[in-house]
């Protein structure tokens, strides 16, 4: 990272891979082109990212492809624009997705998922997931890298 004194502390940015609701995920699309969409995701606090989706699409074609991707999540912002600028805080984390996981694997995926975006809603959430689950893809993000950047709030 060019500006050092922007480096965000590890701590900090595992609590924002633990917190955020969502992120940026960028890979390479079937014909070679960026392709970048947002997604909710939940960080397994050990060393891998899960996302949600359809059983066919765009994502999962370019994955298969080319499933080295980068994800960028971003934190508290505040603009301040009496002084031409920002305060921010993002991780950008950088491994492969893999797109074959178990049904067991899957299902433990959107418990976690359930978990972190509607904990007060969790029974529902899971009948919810259970009646989807045939028509619902996961996406395991298994990280090599990441990287936390701020300017202090």
């Amino acid at each position: 990272m060019r500006r050092q004194d922007r480096i965000m502390s590890e701590e900090r940015a595992l609590e924002l891979l633990k917190t955020a609701e969502y992120g940026v995920l960028s890979m390479i699309n079937t014909d070679g082109k960026p392709y970048s969409v947002p997604l909710n995701f939940v960080f397994d606090q050990k060393n891998s990212i899960y996302f949600h989706c359809a059983t066919e699409g765009k994502k999962l074609r370019a994955l298969e492809m080319n499933p080295e991707v980068s994800f960028c999540i971003i934190g508290k912002v505040q603009l301040q624009p009496e002084k031409f600028g920002t305060l921010y805080e993002s991780v950008v984390v950088q491994g492969v997705a893999t797109t074959k996981l178990s049904a067991n694997e899957r299902m433990e995926a959107l418990d976690l998922i359930v978990k972190k975006l509607s904990p007060d809603f969790y029974e529902k959430g899971i009948r919810y997931a259970e009646k989807a689950f045939p028509n619902t893809a996961v996406i395991r993000l298994d990280i090599n890298t990441f990287s936390g950047k701020s300017k202090s709030m």
